[in-house]
């Protein structure tokens, strides 16, 4: 199925448990039907060093309808400065996948 009604948008945090509760917490507003939540290692310039450092990514699955409420609600959550949020375009999927995530986020 080709489409470009569903994103993918992605945070990272430096805790796990704070990445789990941010992920919880959308996903109770039903503004993503799914997040996964995995360690990375990133490498970014902050603070004017290069940082090195330990972080847990979350991938949220979305309608693009709800991306501008998602984004804004990760910002709102979120104790970085600035965090990383970044959405992109899913350009295909498995429909019946996809039907899941359009049938588990608001309207």
């Amino acid at each position: 199925m080709t489409t470009s009604d569903f994103v993918v948008v992605t945070t990272t945090h430096d805790d796990e448990t704070k990445a789990r509760e941010l992920a919880s917490a959308v996903i109770r507003d039903r503004l993503a039907a799914c997040a996964q939540v995995y360690r990375i290692q990133s490498v970014y310039w902050w603070d004017g060093a290069v940082q090195d450092s330990a972080e847990w990514r979350i991938d949220f699955k979305s309608r693009a309808s709800l991306a501008d409420r998602l984004c804004a609600r990760i910002v709102e959550l979120h104790s970085y400065d600035t965090p990383e949020v970044v959405g992109v375009p899913v350009i295909t999927g498995s429909a019946a996948y996809l039907d899941w995530v359009a049938a588990e986020t608001r309207s």
